[in-house]
C-alpha cells in the first residue's frame, strides 16, 4: 500500500494555502522586533492561555535576553520554536521557508506513527472492499468476524455520501471498529457528518468561542454544537473506535460526537488533545511565517479537553515490535471486549 505522506510536510502545506497577514512597511528586520513581534501577536491573539494555564509573561523573560543585535535568524528561529513548544500545540506551528519547519509539541510523534501498519492490518486481518487510491480511508470485513472494519487516516473525505456505501456494505456484521490512529485531521464538519451515521438523539455536546480581543480571556459569545442523525443509512450496534497520540483534530473533534453514544467505547491510547482552529498565517520582516490557535471547545460543563485529549475507556498501545511480529494489540484488545461485553466473535 501506497505510504502516508509525513505529517509535518502535511502540515507545512497550511503555509502556502492561507490568505497573508501583510505586516506594515515600518516594520525593521531586526532581531529585537522580530521577537517583539512574535511574542505580542501571541499574546495578543492566542486562544488557549486561559484553557491551558500558560503563562506567557515568563516565556519573555526567558527568552528576551536572549535576543541581541547579533542574534542570527537560525538562532531566532531555535528561540521561536522552543517558545511555541512550551504550549504544547500542535496548531501551533512557526516556518521558514525553505529552511526548516517546526510544529509545537510533536515530539515523539515518529514512533506512534510506526506503531500502526495498514499493511499488516490488510495482509493478516481485514478483507479490503474499498480503500482511497490517496489513503484517506480503508474498510472491509475481519476475517473470521462479525465485525466490519473502517479506517481514517484524515477527516477528508470529498463525498461524506461514502459513509452510508460502508454501512450498505459492512452495517450487517454485529460491531464495527471505526479506526482512528494515526488520524491527521481534517475539516470538523466531514467528521461530524461521518458520525451522524451513527447517532440517534440530539443532545449538547460542546461550545466554541473565538479569542477576540487584547486580554487572554477576551471571548466571542459560545456557539453551540449539537449531535444529531444525518444520512440515509445507520448503525445503531456496538462500535469500537481505536485512537493513539497522533489522533488531532478533528479527528478528535468527530470522536466527541462518537463518544456521545452509550454503545461506542474507546480503546487504544489517549488523543493529541488538539481542538482548536488556526488563523491565518502570519509573517514577520525576517521572512519567517507562524500560525497558532484561535479558540477553544468546551465540554457542557465548562471543561475543556484541549491539553488532555480523549481518555480511553480501555487503554492499549502497540509496540514496534509488536508490529514487526505481526500482531496489533490494539486490535486484538477489541476482539477481547466485543467477545467479552457483547459475545460478539
Amino acid at each position: 500500500m501506497k505510504k502516508l505522506l509525513f505529517p509535518i510536510l502535511l502540515l507545512a502545506t497550511l503555509f502556502t494555502s492561507c490568505q497573508k497577514i501583510i505586516l506594515g512597511e515600518d516594520e525593521v528586520n531586526t532581531p529585537k522586533n522580530n521577537f517583539d513581534i512574535f511574542w505580542e501577536d501571541f499574546d495578543r491573539h492566542y486562544g488557549l492561555f486561559t484553557v491551558r494555564g500558560w503563562d506567557w509573561d515568563s516565556i519573555r523573560m526567558e527568552y528576551e535576553g536572549q535576543v541581541t543585535p547579533e542574534t542570527t535568524d537560525e538562532e531566532l528561529f531555535t528561540i521561536f520554536s522552543e517558545m511555541i513548544d512550551y504550549l504544547d500545540d500542535r496548531h501551533t506551528f512557526v516556518y521558514w521557508p525553505g529552511r526548516k519547519f517546526f510544529a509545537s509539541g510533536d515530539a515523539g510523534r515518529d514512533q506512534v506513527r510506526e506503531e500502526l501498519s495498514l499493511d499488516l492490518i490488510v495482509r493478516n486481518y481485514v478483507d479490503v472492499r474499498d480503500s482511497s487510491s490517496v489513503e484517506e480511508y480503508l474498510y472491509g470485513d475481519f476475517r473470521g468476524r462479525d465485525i466490519g472494519y473502517f479506517h481514517l487516516s484524515g477527516i477528508d473525505l470529498e463525498d461524506t455520501g461514502l459513509t452510508d456505501q460502508i454501512l450498505r456494505d459492512i452495517g450487517h456484521h454485529q460491531a464495527i471498529i471505526i479506526d482512528l490512529r494515526n488520524n491527521t485531521g481534517g475539516a470538523d464538519q466531514i467528521g461530524v457528518e461521518i458520525a451522524g451515521r451513527f447517532i440517534q438523539e440530539e443532545k449538547l455536546l460542546y461550545t466554541v468561542q473565538e479569542r477576540n480581543g487584547p486580554k487572554h480571556d477576551d471571548f466571542a459569545e459560545k456557539k453551540e454544537y449539537f449531535s444529531r442523525r444525518i444520512g440515509t443509512e445507520n448503525f445503531n450496534k456496538p462500535v469500537v473506535v481505536l485512537t493513539d497520540q497522533v489522533t488531532i483534530s478533528a479527528g478528535e473533534v468527530m470522536l466527541l460526537y462518537l463518544k456521545s453514544i452509550a454503545t461506542v467505547t474507546q480503546i487504544g491510547d489517549v488523543t493529541s488533545g488538539d481542538f482548536s482552529d488556526t488563523g491565518m498565517r502570519r509573517f514577520l520582516p525576517n521572512g519567517m511565517q507562524y500560525r497558532y490557535s484561535i479558540m477553544k471547545f468546551l465540554l457542557p460543563d465548562g471543561t475543556s479537553l484541549d491539553g488532555v485529549g480523549h481518555v480511553p475507556d480501555i487503554y492499549a498501545r502497540n509496540t514496534v515490535e509488536d508490529i514487526a511480529a505481526g500482531n496489533d494489540v490494539v486490535l486484538e484488545r477489541a476482539f477481547t471486549f466485543l467477545l467479552e461485553e457483547y459475545g460478539i466473535r
